[in-house]
């Protein structure tokens, strides 16, 4: 806990076996309360590895749904026990745990009440390894999509993130995509309730067992990133409404 909120760590998995254990080894428990897994029916042996390492909440998939479908499963059950703050963390330790106190003590303190792990900030993307061409179409993706949100966030990409569970009460995050755009449409959502959005500077690393989507998935994330971006600027200025805007 920090100032008396309940810290829940959520771990989207999806054939982690070779990288959770170092990353839960990191996670600082003096601070977390809760760690949960949401297996997506991996063919590996990804639970197996959760169990051996004493993960008490595991959510298994009975088939694969998709990365945002798990995310919903991880931030259902972390609403279900009273997270204050839930942090969503890749268990293919591309990301590093040792950053979940500081972005926690932001939301603790009510600075923000989200706050990402930029992994553009000190130009931390390059220098871990991340593809030239992602890192092209992260940043031109990023420049169009703040300007049809009118935003400022310097990536909203990173799979690291931190948020008051009462954003995520407020928004109505099972409307949202079963796939990759999912982690887009959170973020428009939290945009669009004017949620107050924190970055801190996330070095990431890239190697074989991290997760990372292949060049023609990348091109199909695209373009639901710039399906997600017009829909806001739609929404925003009130000449067309979309459903995961619905009652907020």
């Amino acid at each position: 806990m920090i100032n008396n909120k309940k810290i829940i760590v959520v771990l989207p998995a999806y054939n982690a076996a070779k990288t959770l254990q170092k990353t839960v080894e990191e996670i600082p428990f003096d601070v977390v309360d809760e760690v949960i897994l949401t297996d997506d029916f991996s063919n590996d042996e990804t639970i197996q590895v959760a169990q051996k390492i004493g993960i008490k909440h595991i959510i298994a998939h009975d088939k694969n749904k998709g990365y945002g479908a798990n995310q919903k499963s991880c931030y259902q059950k972390a609403l279900e026990l009273n997270a204050d703050i839930i942090v969503m963390l890749h268990p293919d330790y591309q990301y590093t745990p040792k950053l979940i106190p500081a972005m926690c003590t932001l939301v603790a303190n009510d600075l923000y009440e989200v706050v990402l792990g930029s992994r553009i900030l000190s130009k931390g993307a390059l220098k871990g390894g991340m593809p030239l061409y992602k890192y092209i179409s992260n940043r031109v993706l990023t420049f169009i999509q703040n300007i049809l949100m009118n935003q400022k966030i310097s990536e909203y990409h990173t799979g690291y993130r931190c948020f008051d569970a009462k954003i995520l009460q407020q928004i109505d995050f099972n409307n949202n995509s079963d796939d990759f755009v999912f982690d887009n449409e959170i973020i428009a959502q939290c945009c669009f309730i004017k949620a107050r959005i924190g970055e801190i500077s996330c070095p990431a690393k890239y190697f074989e067992e991290a997760s990372s989507i292949n060049f023609r998935r990348s091109i199909t994330y695209g373009l639901g990133v710039l399906r997600v971006s017009v829909a806001y600027f739609l929404q925003r200025t009130q000449l067309m409404r979309f459903s995961i805007y619905k009652n907020l």
